[in-house]
């Protein structure tokens, strides 16, 4: 019962961020004047009665993402959450005027079926409620490394691989988002209000800042057929790797399981791939 609800909760969380971020994408990139990444940008974005109506989707599916995570691990939720692209598709494919095609149905088959093969061949099993500090520090020191590097790399470039720099960096940022989420739920579900005294949800607040920051500079500096699904691999992944080795949640039990987990996961990175070169993807407006 608990996997139904976590599933379902999480299909849900993907489905409001689907439509979150390409309503984002359109109000981000009317501001053409200002500089693609700082908090400039966010400023004059809230001026915009859309994009807020855009952004409180996008709180509404981070909401809804937590409820699943208090139901299920985190590697059992991520994969499911970044579906979003399936639930972004149709919406642009209207907006644009575009009929979804063969290809397009079946890479997005692709998607499901690979995600549903690496949940049901070995589901992932619940670790850690509360992971050790110093286990927390690495993923912090990590993702700050890389993410400055990230943000100095794409001050030098241009075109897509800017927009492909700023997303993975905001995908990781959600990842160590979804991460200390996972957390907090389960430490508030102990302790209550009182839980507003530890460190993780004023940490878990700035990452989630910091990731919105540079997902709006992703979104300004290209189109959604390179944000969208880096940030839908990327963060999955991210996410998955942090559930194995921070909460010590268990994936594949044998080689065997592994493999095939790694080839479900593959087919369906592949799928994404292959939607993100939708032609209503590539518009930047």
């Amino acid at each position: 019962m608990f996997t139904f609800l976590s599933v379902f909760f999480a299909l849900s969380a993907a489905a409001l961020y689907g439509v979150s971020s390409v309503l984002q994408q359109s109000a981000a990139q009317k501001e053409k004047e200002l500089p693609i990444v700082g908090l400039k940008i966010v400023r004059r974005l809230v001026r915009r009665p859309f994009w807020l109506f855009a952004l409180s989707l996008s709180g509404l599916s981070f909401i809804v993402q937590a409820i699943a995570l208090k139901f299920g691990p985190l590697a059992l939720v991520q994969p499911i959450a970044a579906t979003d692209l399936l639930f972004a598709l149709p919406l642009l494919a209207y907006r644009h005027r575009y009929h979804i095609n063969l290809r397009e149905w079946l890479a997005s088959a692709m998607v499901v079926g690979g995600i549903t093969g690496f949940l049901i061949i070995s589901p992932p099993s619940s670790g850690l409620e509360q992971p050790s500090l110093a286990a927390w520090t690495l993923v912090f020191v990590c993702t700050g490394i890389t993410v400055t590097i990230a943000t100095i790399r794409s001050f030098g470039s241009s075109g897509t691989q800017r927009t492909m720099l700023l997303a993975g960096a905001g995908s990781l940022l959600f990842a160590v988002v979804d991460a200390l989420t996972k957390g907090l739920v389960d430490l508030t579900s102990k302790q209550g209000v009182a839980a507003l005294t530890s460190w993780e949800p004023y940490v878990l607040l700035v990452a989630g800042i910091c990731g919105i920051v540079f997902a709006q500079a992703a979104y300004r500096s290209g189109s959604l057929v390179t944000s969208l699904p880096i940030i839908d691999t990327v963060e999955p992944i991210a996410a998955v790797f942090i559930g194995a080795t921070v909460f010590n949640e268990k994936l594949g039990g044998s080689l065997l399981l592994w493999s095939t987990q790694i080839i479900s996961a593959s087919i369906a990175v592949l799928g994404i791939v292959l939607l993100s070169r939708a032609p209503y993807l590539s518009t930047t407006s």
